[in-house]
Protein backbone atom coordinates (compact mmCIF):
# COMPACT_ATOMS: atom_id res chain seq x y z
CA UNK A 1 0.00 0.00 0.00
CA UNK A 2 1.45 3.45 -0.58
CA UNK A 3 1.83 6.18 1.73
CA UNK A 4 -0.68 8.17 0.32
CA UNK A 5 -3.98 5.33 1.05
CA UNK A 6 -5.45 6.28 -1.64
CA UNK A 7 -8.12 4.11 -3.79
CA UNK A 8 -5.76 4.79 -7.43
CA UNK A 9 -4.22 2.43 -9.10
CA UNK A 10 -0.31 2.58 -8.81
CA UNK A 11 0.92 5.18 -10.99
CA UNK A 12 3.63 3.38 -12.68
CA UNK A 13 0.32 0.96 -14.02
CA UNK A 14 -1.31 4.24 -15.35
CA UNK A 15 1.60 6.05 -16.42
CA UNK A 16 4.26 3.51 -17.09
CA UNK A 17 6.29 5.25 -15.15
CA UNK A 18 7.63 3.90 -11.68
CA UNK A 19 6.02 4.58 -8.17
CA UNK A 20 9.17 6.46 -7.32
CA UNK A 21 8.17 9.29 -10.07
CA UNK A 22 4.33 9.19 -9.03
CA UNK A 23 5.39 10.08 -5.55
CA UNK A 24 7.69 12.61 -6.62
CA UNK A 25 4.38 13.70 -8.25
CA UNK A 26 1.48 13.27 -5.88
CA UNK A 27 3.96 15.16 -3.01
CA UNK A 28 4.67 18.01 -5.44
CA UNK A 29 0.36 18.29 -5.86
CA UNK A 30 0.05 18.08 -2.47
CA UNK A 31 2.68 20.82 -1.43
CA UNK A 32 1.00 22.99 -4.18
CA UNK A 33 -2.04 22.16 -2.04
CA UNK A 34 -0.68 23.27 1.49
CA UNK A 35 0.43 26.86 0.03
CA UNK A 36 -2.77 27.46 -0.85
CA UNK A 37 -4.40 26.80 2.15
CA UNK A 38 -1.99 28.89 3.55
CA UNK A 39 -2.11 31.99 1.22
CA UNK A 40 -6.10 31.36 1.60
CA UNK A 41 -5.65 31.74 5.66
CA UNK A 42 -3.80 34.51 5.14
CA UNK A 43 -6.44 35.87 3.05
CA UNK A 44 -8.99 35.81 6.11
CA UNK A 45 -7.45 36.62 8.69
CA UNK A 46 -6.42 40.14 6.91
CA UNK A 47 -10.03 40.24 5.83
CA UNK A 48 -11.40 40.01 9.46
CA UNK A 49 -8.14 41.94 10.73
CA UNK A 50 -8.59 44.79 8.27
CA UNK A 51 -10.00 47.42 10.24
CA UNK A 52 -8.52 46.69 13.45
CA UNK A 53 -4.94 47.05 11.39
CA UNK A 54 -6.02 50.05 9.66
CA UNK A 55 -6.22 48.85 6.30
CA UNK A 56 -9.46 50.58 5.96
CA UNK A 57 -10.26 54.17 5.17
CA UNK A 58 -12.28 56.29 8.06
CA UNK A 59 -15.60 55.32 5.21
CA UNK A 60 -15.03 51.84 5.88
CA UNK A 61 -13.58 51.70 1.81
CA UNK A 62 -10.41 49.60 1.77
CA UNK A 63 -7.36 51.51 0.78
CA UNK A 64 -4.95 50.76 -1.54
CA UNK A 65 -2.93 48.52 0.48
CA UNK A 66 -5.60 46.66 1.34
CA UNK A 67 -5.95 45.87 -2.55
CA UNK A 68 -3.24 44.98 -3.41
CA UNK A 69 -2.64 42.29 -0.84
CA UNK A 70 -5.39 40.51 -2.05
CA UNK A 71 -4.79 41.40 -5.32
CA UNK A 72 -1.13 39.87 -4.99
CA UNK A 73 -2.77 36.94 -3.00
CA UNK A 74 -5.07 36.19 -5.62
CA UNK A 75 -2.41 36.44 -8.27
CA UNK A 76 -0.16 34.08 -6.64
CA UNK A 77 -2.56 31.10 -6.01
CA UNK A 78 -3.92 31.62 -9.23
CA UNK A 79 -0.07 30.59 -10.17
CA UNK A 80 0.05 27.80 -8.20
CA UNK A 81 -3.11 26.24 -10.11
CA UNK A 82 -2.16 26.87 -13.88
CA UNK A 83 1.26 26.03 -13.11
CA UNK A 84 1.10 23.02 -11.16
CA UNK A 85 -2.54 21.42 -11.02
CA UNK A 86 -3.28 22.62 -14.91
CA UNK A 87 0.30 21.39 -15.63
CA UNK A 88 1.43 24.13 -17.72
CA UNK A 89 4.34 24.53 -15.40
CA UNK A 90 5.93 21.77 -17.33
CA UNK A 91 5.26 22.81 -20.78
CA UNK A 92 7.76 24.31 -23.28
CA UNK A 93 7.66 28.60 -23.28
CA UNK A 94 5.58 29.00 -27.11
CA UNK A 95 3.04 26.87 -25.69
CA UNK A 96 2.80 29.02 -21.92
CA UNK A 97 2.91 32.16 -24.03
CA UNK A 98 0.34 30.66 -26.61
CA UNK A 99 -1.91 29.90 -23.36
CA UNK A 100 -1.84 32.88 -21.19
CA UNK A 101 -0.91 35.72 -23.55
CA UNK A 102 -4.58 36.30 -24.60
CA UNK A 103 -5.70 36.25 -21.24
CA UNK A 104 -3.10 39.18 -20.24
CA UNK A 105 -3.97 40.92 -22.92
CA UNK A 106 -7.86 40.84 -21.61
CA UNK A 107 -6.67 41.07 -18.61
CA UNK A 108 -5.01 44.18 -19.38
CA UNK A 109 -7.93 45.81 -21.65
CA UNK A 110 -10.42 44.89 -18.74
CA UNK A 111 -8.24 47.46 -16.11
CA UNK A 112 -8.02 49.94 -19.03
CA UNK A 113 -12.00 50.15 -19.31
CA UNK A 114 -12.49 50.32 -15.36
CA UNK A 115 -10.05 52.85 -15.41
CA UNK A 116 -11.41 54.96 -18.52
CA UNK A 117 -14.99 54.28 -17.14
CA UNK A 118 -13.86 55.35 -13.57
CA UNK A 119 -12.48 58.63 -14.75
CA UNK A 120 -15.88 59.35 -16.92
CA UNK A 121 -18.05 60.49 -14.24
CA UNK A 122 -15.80 62.78 -12.68
CA UNK A 123 -15.04 64.64 -15.84
CA UNK A 124 -18.87 64.89 -17.23
CA UNK A 125 -19.95 64.97 -13.53
CA UNK A 126 -21.44 68.28 -14.08
CA UNK A 127 -23.06 67.69 -17.65
CA UNK A 128 -24.44 64.27 -16.44
CA UNK A 129 -25.64 66.00 -12.90
CA UNK A 130 -27.87 68.84 -14.82
CA UNK A 131 -29.33 66.66 -16.88
CA UNK A 132 -30.75 63.83 -14.03
CA UNK A 133 -31.67 67.21 -11.99
CA UNK A 134 -34.04 68.23 -14.89
CA UNK A 135 -35.51 65.23 -15.49
CA UNK A 136 -36.32 64.67 -12.12
CA UNK A 137 -37.98 68.31 -11.85
CA UNK A 138 -39.62 67.20 -15.22
CA UNK A 139 -41.03 63.88 -13.78
CA UNK A 140 -42.26 65.94 -10.11
CA UNK A 141 -43.87 68.59 -12.30
CA UNK A 142 -45.74 65.50 -14.04
CA UNK A 143 -46.52 64.03 -10.75
CA UNK A 144 -48.07 67.23 -9.57
CA UNK A 145 -49.97 67.78 -13.02
CA UNK A 146 -50.87 64.27 -14.56
CA UNK A 147 -53.51 65.91 -16.85
CA UNK A 148 -52.34 69.31 -18.04
CA UNK A 149 -51.79 69.90 -21.42
CA UNK A 150 -47.86 70.25 -22.47
CA UNK A 151 -46.77 67.99 -19.62
CA UNK A 152 -44.22 65.54 -19.81
CA UNK A 153 -45.83 62.31 -20.63
CA UNK A 154 -45.21 59.45 -18.24
CA UNK A 155 -46.69 56.62 -20.60
CA UNK A 156 -49.68 56.23 -18.31
CA UNK A 157 -47.78 55.17 -14.83
CA UNK A 158 -49.81 58.18 -13.28
CA UNK A 159 -53.29 56.59 -14.02
CA UNK A 160 -55.88 56.96 -11.49
CA UNK A 161 -57.39 54.58 -8.79
CA UNK A 162 -60.95 54.18 -11.40
CA UNK A 163 -58.83 53.44 -14.41
CA UNK A 164 -56.58 50.62 -13.05
CA UNK A 165 -59.80 49.28 -11.21
CA UNK A 166 -62.25 48.61 -14.54
CA UNK A 167 -63.17 45.11 -15.17
CA UNK A 168 -61.12 43.21 -17.82
CA UNK A 169 -63.17 42.87 -21.44
CA UNK A 170 -64.39 39.38 -21.82
CA UNK A 171 -63.72 39.41 -25.94
CA UNK A 172 -60.01 40.45 -27.23
CA UNK A 173 -59.58 42.29 -30.66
Amino acid sequence: MSEFHDDYPQYEFMAHHSEEDGKKKRRKLWNVFWIMLVVTIIELIIGFQASSWGLLNDDRTSSIVLKVLFIGLTIGKAYFIVFSFMHLGDEKKAMKWSILAPYTIFIIYLIGICVEEANYCRVNKHEMDNIIVQQKIELNEAAKHPHAEGGHDAGGAHETHEETAKPAESGHH
